[in-house]
């Protein structure tokens, strides 16, 4: 499978805007940091109901683990809070194609 560099970069980009004005907008400490998942829609909408704010965005199953790894690295993120779960599911199998940062401090009421 050929990966498509700029379009990792493109995506990773466009989420990383994404998730720091959403967390400058809701007054994120330096404690509060984003949880990243990679779900199906059903899981989304799951946690769009039980979080706020989350930042969901629909990314191609072929690139969307390298998206998560590259925005992981950026926020410097441990690597071993980087999720193998995906491995497991199979990322195309399980219809994978969001990835949802939400801070789990903060439920939606």
């Amino acid at each position: 499978m050929i990966v498509d560099k700029q379009a990792i970069e493109s995506q990773t980009r466009m989420y990383m805007f994404d998730l720091l004005n959403t967390a400058k907008e809701y007054g994120f400490k330096g404690e509060d940091n984003w949880e990243l998942t990679m779900v199906t829609n059903t899981e989304r909408i799951k946690i769009q109901k039980d979080y706020y704010p989350t930042v969901a965005a629909k990314i191609f199953p072929e690139i969307l683990t390298q998206v998560l790894h590259t925005i992981k690295a950026r926020l410097n993120q441990p690597a071993q809070k980087i999720e193998q779960k995906p491995v497991e599911r199979g990322v195309i199998n399980e219809e994978l194609n969001y990835l949802v940062a939400f801070n789990p401090k903060r439920p939606r009421t």
